[in-house]
């Protein structure tokens, strides 16, 4: 094969990833039971409750970083405590609490329920969540920023995709992957990003200890090495195939 065959070879291989990129249909917008496709561009303003209803209660876990305020009790202000690997922390004049897996109000009230019964009249108790470490979600695979992410408050896959600063340059949007374990069973779902932007089907919730895979797009690295490849036939490269293919 001389070097004016493999280029036409390459050349045909890049046209044939171009057409295919260049017939791609886009998708048509609806399809998803719980959304409303409105036949004008204005939708209609939310209501105050609106920004509520997607809230969840965080749940604080083991090794979160807590605030403890106990109002107007000498030594018992601003104490900042880290909850153990066991999900448990100690609090002076309270002893030792189990808090996992209860928010920061109903851990507030177990503080106050103990410091009641060491003679604390009325104990105003407030618990912030300083650092969570237990609420995360791990982002992996073809995205500009893989990493643990926290989850605050209800999450989607779409905002998720968004703090990991969207899909990386060979992303797969076709084959999004979210992992989770459920009573000790692992399950896996398969997801097409552009499917849920047209509103296909629902933007699905993602919760705390989630894994979010996005896989790799094999056309568009092809597709990338050849146009690369084209770039450099003025260079040296010329010289090299030259030399190979005589």
């Amino acid at each position: 094969m001389n070097f004016k065959s493999l280029t036409h070879s390459a050349t045909i291989a890049v046209g044939a990833l171009l057409l295919l990129s260049a017939c791609a249909t886009t998708p048509r917008l609806g399809g998803d039971p719980g959304l409303t496709v409105l036949p004008t561009r204005e939708l209609p303003a939310p209501g105050a409750g609106d920004y509520l209803s997607g809230t969840r209660p965080y749940l604080v876990g083991p090794l979160d970083r807590l605030v403890v305020d106990v109002f107007n009790v000498t030594g018992l202000a601003d104490r900042e405590i880290q909850v153990d690997a066991a999900g448990k922390m100690s609090f002076p004049l309270a002893g030792v609490l189990d808090v996992a897996g209860r928010t920061p109000g109903e851990v507030e009230a177990l503080i106050a329920e103990r410091l009641r019964a060491t003679y604390i009249k009325n104990p105003q108790v407030t618990v912030n969540v300083k650092e969570a470490v237990s609420q995360i979600v791990t982002v992996e695979g073809q995205v500009k920023k893989p990493g643990l992410y926290p989850v605050v408050g209800r999450m989607t896959l779409l905002q998720v995709m968004a703090v990991a600063e969207g899909p990386g340059d060979f992303a797969n949007l076709e084959n999004v992957i979210v992992y989770r374990k459920v009573n000790g069973q692992r399950f896996a779902a398969i997801h097409d990003i552009d499917s849920i932007r047209q509103g296909a089907y629902a933007d699905p919730e993602i919760y705390p200890n989630d894994l979010v895979m996005v896989g790799d797009d094999e056309a568009k690295r092809l597709t990338k090495d050849l146009l690369t490849t084209f770039s450099l036939l003025s260079g040296p490269l010329v010289i090299s195939l030259d030399r190979l293919v005589k």
